[in-house]
């Protein structure tokens, strides 16, 4: 099964590259956290890091779904809200961002400096 995952990733990531890099805009943990806030702003925060990386710490309300698994869980993904993407340094959220272009999804965010950044300015974590 993770080999058809990974094939169907590849395939995602090739279509998305031929057709140029997704436009995604980054957002600062200031204004992610005023949205947060707004009932009618909120953007779909998603953790594309491990689940043992996620665990150990996330933004508050972030949504885990592993940048390698998000192809087969793209579903889950809301379509009508403003996605915000991280991982640990953005690698792995820029692998994402093309999953989700690919997908048809066009509402990207960027955490600007992800969780490295989070952290380094003492914002709050949520652990399970």
């Amino acid at each position: 099964m993770k080999p058809l995952i990974a094939a169907w990733l590849l395939i995602l990531v090739a279509a998305v590259a031929r057709a140029g890099a997704p436009e995604v805009r980054p957002v600062s943990q200031d204004e992610l956290l005023d949205r947060q806030k707004s009932a009618t702003q909120a953007p779909y925060v998603l953790d594309v890091r491990t689940p043992e990386e996620y665990v150990a710490g996330h933004v508050p309300g972030a949504v885990n779904i592993p940048y390698d698994r998000l192809a087969s869980r793209i579903a889950e993904v809301p379509r009508d809200r403003d996605v915000v993407l991280y991982c640990r340094t953005g690698r792995r959220a820029g692998i994402a961002a093309e999953v989700l272009a690919a997908g048809g999804y066009t509402r990207l965010e960027h955490l600007t400096g992800d969780i490295v950044a989070w952290t380094a300015q003492g914002l709050p974590l949520e652990t399970p």
